[in-house]
């Protein structure tokens, strides 16, 4: 009898979820049964990392795995937010999923408001990257082979000229005295394209720089989607 943990992982198109899905597939008790990503339905982008859509399916093939999208208005009142999760836990304990695996690092806060949220559902909140710590975390992931770019950079955090670039070892020297390696703490967000989760890597190409009031971003697609 298969008696695997069946469970989504929340995908924010970034490396700690992407790392997430790495981790998770080494656990020989869990099934990873598809990618779950709030999308802004305004931009057709992901929420927060402003990540194409098309580059959002393109990830997710690329792992193997289906998306199980919540589309979210823009903007979004939390009350919105929340009701279209609550459908969506209601749709994965439908078809026998377990738990939602989160990328989240160490901010006790947001860990307690998943916690929170799930209590109701049934379903149980998974951290597989909790309280690694993030400097070590973001070597770790580099050295294996993930390939991200900075997708969006909180300008009261981090120079605008940080947008677009490769997240790698010349980045983490760069980066201003107490900012966090993996940006727990929201001042970047990032968009993978290549690593051991991934079947081959997305031939990933930048396009323009946006600002949108406090934050910039650089615009990823790939070419043919």
């Amino acid at each position: 009898m298969d008696l695997k943990k069946r469970i989504l992982l929340s995908w924010s198109s970034g490396k700690d979820s992407a790392w997430a899905l790495q981790v998770l597939r080494r656990d020989p008790t869990i099934e990873i049964c598809g990618l779950l990503t709030t999308l802004n339905t305004e931009f057709d982008r992901v929420a927060m990392h402003g990540v194409r859509r098309t580059v959002l399916e393109a990830q997710a093939a690329a792992a193997g795995l289906p998306l199980w999208i919540v589309p979210l208005p823009w903007p979004c009142p939390n009350e919105v937010y929340e009701q279209r999760m609550a459908a969506i836990c209601q749709r994965a304990v439908h078809e026998g999923i377990a738990a939602i695996a989160f990328g989240d690092l160490f901010l006790e806060e947001v860990r307690a408001y998943r916690e929170r949220n799930l209590a109701p559902t049934g379903l149980e909140p998974l951290f597989p990257l909790w309280k690694i710590p993030t400097g070590e975390l973001a070597r770790t992931m580099i050295a294996a082979g993930l390939r991200a770019r900075i997708s969006c950079v909180d300008t009261e955090k981090l120079p605008a000229s940080f947008a677009g670039r490769e997240f790698d070892e010349a980045l983490l020297d760069d980066f201003p005295a107490g900012i966090d390696p993996c940006a727990e703490r929201g001042e970047f967000h990032t968009c993978v394209y290549a690593g051991p989760m991934f079947a081959a890597p997305l031939a990933l190409e930048t396009g323009e720089i946006v600002t949108r009031e406090r934050f910039v971003f650089a615009d990823f697609f790939v070419p043919g989607r």
